[in-house]
């Protein structure tokens, strides 16, 4: 076939960079070879336009096994036990199939967990949708988190955690961010760098389909008119197929017969086979006639570039070959020696007795392009003057507004579909500010978040970065556990424009910036680019996910007010910032203004006190201030509880909405019995934080100064409104 302009544009391949594969490999490419470059140069797979600024994370401190540029990061949470975990998007297959989309997204994630060695022990998720009046959320939305429970409810896996929001910018470019969090012992961790001559290479799984093919290359596109053609791009999983994988693996994983294993996730078997000998400096040969295929007829470019789910490939030590094959055969998954490690560093590739491609290792991995993008610095937003005076709304009315609204409602409708109790660990169920799972047979645990703040990063880029990193803090914080690492999730538009990728960069320096300061690395992530459609970009979200370990379990903080006539303390300054918060959306539709300040001191320092508080057992309760404010996160509280509470406004400097509704950072709402209250006042005051007592827990009413009276259930039935009705309608 001859390689025409519009093919290589069908590929996704710039002229120039067509004209930089013929330099590298001193050939023009045959349609096999462009496939491949295709696959391994794309966004999705070379991270060319983000990687000169993703060197610039912090991915390193004492508690660090491995960081970024394997399937997953690893941490040390002490008794030679280490937690693997990483979060990856599947955002254009969701939106084009969304329950095939959402549900291979929590597969390849898992397979990315337990390619390291470790046992999947939860899944956690962040889901954007467009707005609730728009003529496709519904079926968005229903069929994604159909996908992820059907998913991950058959593997087995408990999801603990997640985030459901709603906005405009999200109408044709949802957002499905998938993480996966497993445990390994630290001796007991595999990678995929490829070691030594003329080892066997394995492939084991599923059979090989036509689904996927050029899956990778769609995600590093824009929408056009065309999406409902893409279809057949998106894959389709097998979570019982899946299941078997992961013990197959886990099982041959006991001994030491693998050199290097590897997910075949995006571009499949080219980023697989390429990815891992790139690593061991080495070459890999392949004989494509071995490879096991569902449908006849596969030609070498449909074998190389389909992604077709629950597949890996392993290179074994020689002679271990059979009892790797028992194994698999036992579990009724495919084997198939296909190749073997060579000193060539080139992927050879035979088909029919024939060489169908020979191309320098280092073309499809090294020599990729890396592109410093134009970028300009945002606008950001001043502070302007409201057409409407905000002090004449009434608190209730405001509070009602909020509460009823489809991102601040409750979303068990949507936790109750996953399994989150599934292997019987799970401490802290989804609901709370983080998941907690206990470590199997021990008395300790790992807490879970994930968070994004797309609106305050539309705001400010720089802020909004240090804010969701901050907002991950809290959440661990609040639920008793120290912190440990993150990985990220970095949805944006088309990085070839100049704002996008401003947005990028600047969201960039604010995670480094809050991640260094915190010592809260960032161990793995992904990237997803060309997040719009018709020129219309989402709005820049990067997403969160975060480990924190709760060494005792006894000492395990839930939001949960425990007691009535207990104090209810605010720890942080209150100054009452509204601009970018739900009141000023939810009830003046104003979206102008810049977000709240982060000092990430008084994060830090407030969050060391409430570490504090908790490890004396001197707090009840505890929980993040954050979207809503005091009163919102008072009221999640006492629903939560069912206790009420009883708080008066101590402070007169700023007005009663800008106390109860503003979204200033580092603050979070404490419970604290009398007996307790001089020790834990004592405590903050030497640390040099600022906290204000604003009341007493009560029997069932939220009672708020002189403004409102209201039973708990009246509030609990307000806020579990929304989704309970939403499918009802027409």
């Amino acid at each position: 076939m001859k390689i025409t302009n519009e093919i290589i544009n069908k590929h996704g391949i710039k002229p120039h960079e067509f004209k930089k594969i013929i330099s590298l490999i001193q050939k023009e490419p045959n349609i096999l070879e462009l496939g491949i470059f295709s696959a391994m140069w794309n966004e999705h797979c070379s991270y060319k336009s983000s990687k000169k600024y993703l060197r610039t994370l912090p991915t390193n401190n004492k508690k660090v096994i491995q960081g970024p540029g394997e399937n997953a990061g690893v941490i040390d949470i002490e008794d030679d036990d280490a937690l693997v975990f990483k979060i990856e998007s599947h955002n254009h297959p969701s939106y084009i199939e969304p329950y095939q989309g959402a549900a291979t997204g929590v597969g390849g994630i898992l397979r990315d967990i337990f390619t390291m060695g470790a046992r999947p022990i939860a899944i956690l998720n962040s889901i954007h949708f467009g707005s609730h009046k728009h003529i496709k959320t519904k079926n968005l939305l229903n069929g994604v988190v159909s996908g992820i429970g059907g998913y991950g409810n058959c593997v087995g896996i408990p999801t603990v955690g997640g985030e459901v929001k709603f906005d405009d910018s999200y109408n044709e470019n949802i957002l499905v961010n998938a993480m996966a969090v497993g445990l390994a012992k630290k001796n007991k961790i595999f990678y995929s760098k490829a070691q030594g001559i003329n080892q066997p290479v394995i492939y084991v799984g599923s059979k090989t389909g036509r689904d996927g093919i050029h899956g990778a290359s769609m995600a590093s596109a824009e929408f056009d008119d065309n999406t409902e053609e893409k279809k057949p791009t998106v894959q389709v999983g097998d979570p019982f197929t899946e299941k078997l994988l992961l013990e197959a693996c886990l099982e041959l994983m006991k001994d030491d017969s693998i050199i290097a294993i590897q997910d075949m996730g995006a571009a499949g078997l080219t980023s697989s086979s390429v990815e891992m000998a790139s690593k061991g400096d080495l070459g890999i040969e392949i004989n494509l006639n071995n490879i096991p295929c569902r449908e006849k007829n596969m030609t070498p470019y449909e074998m190389m570039l389909s992604e077709t789910q629950e597949r890996m490939l392993l290179i074994l030590n020689s002679g271990k070959e059979e009892k790797a094959k028992k194994i698999f055969n036992k579990w009724g998954l495919d084997f198939s020696i296909i190749g073997k490690t060579t000193n060539s560093r080139n992927l050879v590739l035979n088909f029919n007795d024939k060489e169908v491609a020979n191309l320098p290792l280092s073309s499809l991995s090294i020599n990729a392009p890396v592109y410093d993008r134009k970028w300009k610095k945002n606008e950001n937003q001043k502070k302007v003057n409201m057409q409407k005076n905000f002090k004449s709304f009434k608190i209730l009315d405001s509070f009602k507004k909020i509460l009823i609204s489809p991102n601040n409602s409750e979303k068990s409708w949507v936790w109750e579909q996953y399994d989150s109790t599934v292997m019987a660990d799970t401490v802290q169920k989804p609901g709370g500010d983080s998941g907690v799972v206990r470590i199997h047979g021990k008395n300790k645990g790992i807490a879970l978040t994930v968070d994004s703040s797309a609106h305050y990063c539309l705001a400010n880029p720089l802020m909004g970065g240090k804010q969701v990193v901050c907002e991950a803090w809290r959440n661990l914080i609040a639920v008793g556990s120290n912190p440990i690492a993150i990985t990220n999730c970095l949805n944006f538009g088309n990085p070839e424009k100049d704002k996008i990728m401003g947005q990028f960069v600047e969201t960039i320096d604010g995670i480094s910036q809050a991640c260094t300061y915190l010592d809260f690395p960032v161990v793995s992530g992904n990237v997803s680019f060309y997040n719009e459609t018709k020129n219309k970009a989402i709005a820049p979200t990067p997403t969160i996910g975060a480990a924190g370990l709760i060494k005792n379990l006894n000492y395990m903080m839930t939001k949960n007010i425990k007691e009535i006539g207990s104090h209810i303390l605010v720890i942080g300054k209150t100054l009452g910032h509204l601009y970018q918060s739900e009141f000023f959306r939810e009830v003046l539709f104003f979206k102008d203004g810049p977000p709240p300040e982060v000092n990430l001191f008084n994060e830090k320092n407030n969050g060391y006190a409430i570490q504090t508080l908790i490890a004396k057992k001197l707090v009840n309760s505890a929980h993040d201030i954050s979207s809503g404010g005091i009163l919102l996160a008072l009221t999640e509280m006492c629903i939560s509880g069912k206790i009420g509470a009883k708080i008066k406004i101590p402070n007169d400097n700023i007005s009663i909405h800008e106390y109860l509704f503003g979204e200033d950072q580092s603050r979070y709402l404490v419970e604290i019995n009398e007996k307790n209250i001089k020790e834990a006042t004592n405590i903050l005051k030497k640390n040099s934080v600022y906290y204000e007592i604003i009341g007493k827990t009560q029997k069932d009413k939220l009672n708020v100064d002189k403004e409102f009276d209201i039973k708990l259930s009246d509030l609990s039935k307000l806020n579990s409104f929304w989704f309970k009705n939403y499918f009802k309608e027409n």
